[in-house]
């Protein structure tokens, strides 16, 4: 039986408090609003789809490795103004992943890389996923922009 897998966006609650801030305020964070001026081009990760132009994200920086490791990790990420936390079903790919180029990152139960590679499609993305699944040692996969190099959203068995 291959491996059945679950894509986590993050969780809206997480940026709430940021929601309520003004640009003066949210300086003091490293993070500020932008409007979207384009779509493709910010993808939302607690909504898991595209901005649409003239919409307000936050572009905050954020700990998405949050381990023990040295592969401790952070980033900016965009998070939609009105953004509600997306329901994914198990093996479903969101739109935002459908079509980029997405760098797939594995790791243990220690926090450590173990594997990593390139994908490109819905189909290649949902393979990659599942060959990766196939190591029992592998435990999670997070997967980020190949080309800004931007943290998307993590994977986890189900």
């Amino acid at each position: 039986m291959q491996p059945q897998f679950i894509i986590k966006p993050l969780a809206h609650h997480s940026f709430a408090d940021f929601m309520q801030l003004n640009q003066k305020e949210l300086a003091k964070h490293n993070a500020k609003w932008i409007t979207v001026d384009s779509n493709p081009g910010y993808p939302c990760r607690v909504s898991l789809v595209e901005a649409e132009i003239g919409e307000r994200v936050l572009a905050i920086p954020f700990t998405h490795h949050d381990v023990d490791s040295p592969y401790r990790a952070s980033g900016p990420i965009f998070v939609r103004e009105d953004a509600k936390t997306a329901y994914i079903k198990p093996n479903q790919i969101p739109e935002i992943l459908k079509h980029r180029l997405l760098s797939l990152r594995a790791y243990n139960s220690e926090n450590m890389m173990c594997d990593a590679a390139i994908f490109q499609g819905e189909e290649n993305l949902i393979k990659g996923i599942k060959s990766f699944f196939e190591n029992p040692e592998i435990e999670y996969i997070q997967i980020h922009n190949a080309n800004p190099g931007c943290f998307n959203c993590s994977v986890e068995r189900v």
